[in-house]
């Protein structure tokens, strides 16, 4: 019979268990999310795998893919990995056996690839049925020892085969390769590092289990990447993702500047930044340079081979190619940050964030277990040896007997074993000899071996009855790992250096960043900023909204500051690079920072941070500040002035001279040296001329020896000499007297 379709009947039931969906879900989530952390996501410590790659090394193993053997089809690889360990899709497999084959990706491949396994411009490997692979010396470190009980077996999935549960691990994996990944609430991001430091600390570690970080630094100075690159963080700052297990780094291009002859240079990148893929950060480079992002920046060119080589071109021979590498650091990923976040899984089971020592404690503690394990192993095998050998030597002693024995007893391993008390296993032993053997059975040979391996058992007694004694084995192990992979040797010669980010003023770097080009500012009386292609000289031709009208136009660049002084005393810094193009009215301020409603600009010029500005209240309430101090970085502005209403922040006008000629709607006029005006970076300010009632209509300022100027309505200059300036010449905050004859209707200089 078949298999039924139907369920089982139980009487007209309809089968239904009501579930607690609350419940429910909470099971199936813990499930899935552990299952992510422990057997996808999270490296294990102590040999630094996810289960996906430690099969891989396992099911390799197995097909005797040793580095000295020939190379096997990526898809026989794949096939008995999938179909013995790792119930998954062949595709994530296979990109897993890929990665571990990249020497661009690896700092130490665990996977020695034939064919195409892909490249640093991100092209994928080849298909697996086209691609061959075997394991590298680094991945036999890894497994050495597993046939002799040093790690714990579980079984397959399916139950059919066992694999291990972790790898011996005699090679620091986990922080020798980093590892990335991202599970269910969790996530992890470790570096690689170059492994004879690694080990350098490691040893350093047994000599000294409380040493702490800043010592291990002393030995392991920062992440190495496989593809170079320059780390620019402070040791500081490295010290601290060191002690907490979080952090990043900054790592940027590695670059020169290349003569071409004549005065002309260009910028040769020889290393990028470990995980960037190079063709798309050429193409973003591309893209920044048709945007006009990078005006610097002539061209770029790929002529890379086996090894990287990016060549920039600079737009003229007068660029600084640091301010020019520094804004394509800032822009692109020739700079990248590489996040460092060691949540590994501890001893196997618990997902923890550990510190640089935590990490090398424990896998040097797994170490410890797999040297007790694999000597516990090979103690058993030599007493069963010495068992068997302690039977030849009573079969060599009785040969003749032995063969009568053996030729006319019915049973007989039973008379051996009563006639000369052996044991079952040296009786089998003897009954199993070849009759070849019998020329070899010497007694010589016999007891040479005897004593040989019950010295080797009293060693290995030893060994596991001290801890010093198991701890100066380590040291003897990790000595010949960093032996291996020394910096002599190709592999293990460090790759990435570490450097200061060279010092360059922001505001050049911004600069860099944008084109050059000269505008013309406009602003109107209702608050609509807007900035004209070129320098224009002819206002009359603008156009406003209906019932607008201009305020003030003047000339700047591209790369300029545009300081805007309004009512409430605050201060706007707007790039002029970012406000509104000519095509229209522009847009109103409110709209590019954040002005209260009730303020209105007061006057607006490019920012010079060598000059310092007088500050002047309707109420005659002054101050100087320096004008580098007024600049705001954020859309809020800066205050600057305070004043209360119904007072009103009025003037902003470069200091020169020195002296202040200021009028009151009264028509009084006080001149008085600017030396007692307060400079301040914030503030109300001092009176500078007393009023019953009114404020201030105008104000200058002047050299007293060149003499106090003034234009009338039909544009004629006057000039009043100091001594003809003396009745109104007097001290801050007093009245002042009327203005001069000659002084203009509209009270104002003109």
């Amino acid at each position: 019979m078949g298999k039924r379709l139907l369920p089982p009947g139980d009487g007209g039931g309809d089968n239904i268990e009501p579930v607690d969906l609350k419940k429910a879900l909470e099971e199936r989530y813990l499930a899935y999310a552990l299952s992510t952390i422990m057997h996808r996501a999270l490296p294990d410590v102590r040999d630094g795998l996810k289960p996906v790659h430690r099969r891989i090394m396992h099911a390799m193993r197995l097909l005797r893919l040793n580095p000295d053997q020939g190379f096997a089809k990526c898809a026989r690889i794949v096939g008995e990995v999938m179909g013995k360990f790792h119930p998954h899709g062949d595709q994530s497999i296979y990109d897993a056996l890929v990665r571990l084959a990249q020497d661009f990706s690896m700092r130490y491949p665990l996977v020695d690839g034939q064919g195409n396994f892909g490249n640093i411009d991100g092209d994928n490997a080849a298909a697996m049925r086209y691609t061959e692979a075997r394991m590298t010396d680094v991945a036999t470190e890894l497994l050495s020892g597993i046939t002799e009980n040093a790690v714990d077996y579980r079984p397959t999935y399916n139950e059919e085969d066992e694999e291990p549960v972790v790898l011996p691990g005699a090679f620091p994996n986990l922080l020798a390769n980093g590892s990335s990944g991202i599970a269910v609430g969790m996530a992890t991001s470790i570096p690689p590092h170059n492994a004879a430091e690694l080990c350098d600390a490691a040893l350093h570690l047994i000599e000294q289990p409380d040493a702490p970080v800043t010592t291990l630094m002393d030995f392991v100075q920062g992440p190495d990447f496989p593809t170079g690159g320059i780390i620019v963080d402070s040791r500081a700052s490295i010290l601290e993702a060191y002690e907490t297990g979080r952090g990043g780094f900054r790592v940027r291009a590695k670059w020169s500047q290349e003569d071409q002859g004549r005065g002309t240079w260009s910028i040769v990148v020889t290393e990028i930044p470990y995980g960037v893929q190079k063709a798309r950060l050429i193409e973003k480079i591309a893209e920044l340079l048709m945007a006009r992002k990078l005006p610097l920046l002539e061209d770029i060119r790929d002529e890379s081979a086996e090894d990287v080589r990016v060549v920039l071109v600079p737009k003229s021979r007068s660029v600084d190619p640091g301010i020019l590498m520094e804004s394509l650091f800032k822009l692109t990923e020739l700079e990248s940050r590489f996040p460092l976040n060691m949540n590994v899984l501890s001893r196997g089971k618990i997902p923890n964030v550990l510190s640089l020592k935590g990490v090398l404690k424990e896998w040097l503690e797994h170490r410890r277990e797999v040297l007790i394990r694999r000597s516990r192993h090979r103690l058993g095998e030599i007493e069963r040896r010495l068992e068997i050998l302690a039977g030849y030597l009573i079969a060599y002693l009785n040969i003749d007997e032995v063969i009568r024995i053996i030729r006319e007893e019915d049973e007989p391993k039973q008379v051996m074993m009563a006639r000369w008390s052996l044991t079952d296993n040296q009786a089998e032993a003897i009954l199993n000899m070849r009759l070849r053997a019998l020329r070899k059975l010497e007694e010589f040979e016999i007891r040479k071996e005897f004593d040989g391996l019950t010295t080797e058992k009293k060693q290995i007694e030893a060994l596991l009855a001290s801890d010093a004694r198991q701890w100066s084995m380590i040291k003897w192990e990790v000595s010949s790992i960093r032996e291996k992979f020394g910096p002599e040797t190709a592999l293990g010669k460090r790759r990435t250096q570490f450097a200061d980010a060279p010092e360059h003023d922001l505001t050049d770097i911004a600069h860099a960043m944008i084109e050059r080009e000269p505008v013309t500012v406009v602003v109107s009386e209702k608050g609509w900023l807007r900035a004209m292609k070129g320098h224009l000289t002819d206002h009359s031709l603008l156009t406003f909204k209906e019932g607008d009208s201009l305020k003030l136009a003047f000339h700047a660049q591209t790369t300029d500051k545009v300081l805007v002084f309004t009512t409430g005393g605050k201060f706007y810094t707007i790039g002029a690079d970012r406000l509104p193009g000519g095509r229209g009215h522009g847009e109103p301020i409110r709209i590019i920072v954040d002005m209260d409603n009730d303020q209105d600009i007061v006057t607006a010029f490019v920012h010079d941070p060598k000059r310092k500005l007088l500050l002047v209240s309707h109420d005659a309430n002054g101050f100087v500040v320096p004008e580098e101090e007024v600049v705001a970085n954020t859309r809020k502005g800066k205050q600057v002035m305070n004043v209360k209403a119904p007072d009103e922040a009025q003037r902003c006008m470069p200091v020169a001279g020195d002296h202040l000629a200021i009028v009151g709607e009264n028509r009084k006029m006080l001149v008085f040296p600017l030396a007692e005006i307060p400079e301040m970076g914030r503030g109300k300010g001092v009176r500078l001329q007393k009023y019953k009632d009114g404020g201030v209509l105008d104000l200058k300022t002047f050299t007293l020896a060149s003499g106090l100027s003034w234009q009338d309505s039909a544009d004629r200059t006057f000039t009043k000499s100091r001594e003809e300036l003396v009745e109104w010449i007097g001290a801050r905050a007093s009245a002042g007297r009327m203005v001069p004859k000659g002084f203009p209707r509209t009270g104002k200089f003109g």
